[in-house]
């Protein structure tokens, strides 16, 4: 889904908060339902510790790139991690190890591309996934999304915040973008990772309610893994929040003559394909779009469309090394 104007304030006046006033109740009830579903939910311990790495705001926060980042510096700890997600959009029920054989019509875009650089199980039933992934040697679990299920017994649980969509009009879908309300999901978090433009941004904590926390808080941000091509490009992405894929692309030197949203997990058919084709030729330019949408695509589609690959780094990489050691350690007591 595309995330409505409303989601984001307006001063108070205006048809958006006419929207929100509307479907404020309803908000209430999905708060209350999130928030009973936890209360009376016993967590099981699936034998091997879990980090949790998710948000409270529905859309993109960029909890891939750090789920990406988590796995392979636990695997520079000499750890077997597997990381663990629903496979929203996928048609497979899991639990399912993802292979290159799988495509993200099959098990979601997210686990395919995970899979690329990692071991990787999807699971509907998130407990069966995990201990699925326990069986195949996994000695560390990581959940893509995940922290309003709490199915599974949690070692670390990791909210990652977008610094500058921050929290929106700060209610609760479909009022607002928030899963829950702030306070209750930050109340069951261990650390945060805020995630920046860049890495001179200087997030406003204050504003994001992170001020006063008595957990670690994190800077993070998206970093090019190389240049954009040279040319005329034109950039599509279905991401939670396109537009930053879009301003990234600028920032570092491309040269963007346009951007096409789609909706989050947009499933590209023949039509868009053909579209995006002939707004290019008239461009004269590159089709270019994230490695998220890039698997997503047919493979005669991935042969004409280039993906820009990005990934997170951290202000003090040292602090995520601090979080992710306690779990390392904890891995012979949780067998």
């Amino acid at each position: 889904m595309k995330e409505p104007a409303f989601w984001r304030t307006d001063g108070g006046r205006g048809s958006g908060a006419l929207a929100r006033a509307l479907l404020s109740p309803l908000g209430r009830v999905y708060a209350w339902a999130v928030a009973r579903r936890i209360r009376k939910t016993e967590p099981v311990d699936p034998g091997a510790p879990v980090i949790c790495v998710g948000n409270i705001t529905l859309g993109g926060t960029g909890k891939t790139p750090v789920t990406q980042a988590i796995l392979r510096r636990l695997e520079e700890f000499d750890c077997s991690p597997a990381a663990l997600s629903r496979g929203y959009g996928g048609s497979e029920s899991g639990p399912l190890e993802v292979s290159d054989q799988h495509s993200a019509d099959q098990v979601g875009d997210e686990p395919s591309l995970l899979a690329r650089n990692a071991r990787v199980w999807i699971s509907r039933d998130r407990v069966e996934g995990a201990h699925a992934a326990v069986e195949a040697g996994a000695d560390v679990i990581v959940m893509d999304d995940g922290h309003q299920n709490p199915s599974l017994l949690k070692t670390l649980s990791i909210v990652v915040i977008d610094s500058v969509a921050g929290w929106g009009a700060d209610l609760v879908f479909p009022a607002g973008p928030l899963r829950e309300p702030v306070a209750v999901g930050l109340a069951r978090a261990d650390a945060v990772i805020v995630m920046t433009p860049d890495a001179d941004a200087v997030p406003n904590y204050a504003r994001l309610k992170l001020a006063e926390l008595e957990i670690p808080v994190l800077q993070a941000w998206l970093e090019p893994k190389e240049a954009p091509p040279n040319g005329p490009l034109l950039a599509f992405a279905g991401i939670g929040r396109p537009q930053k894929f879009f301003d990234a692309l600028e920032a570092a030197g491309g040269e963007l003559t346009d951007g096409i949203e789609f909706a989050d997990h947009h499933p590209y058919t023949q039509r868009d394909l053909d579209h995006l084709y002939e707004h290019a030729r008239s461009y004269d330019a590159q089709l270019i779009t994230t490695e998220k949408d890039w698997v997503r695509l047919p493979a005669e589609a991935r042969a004409l469309i280039k993906a820009w690959p990005v990934e997170a780094r951290f202000a003090n990489p040292a602090a995520l090394d601090a979080l992710l050691l306690d779990v390392v350690d904890a891995r012979g007591s949780a067998r």
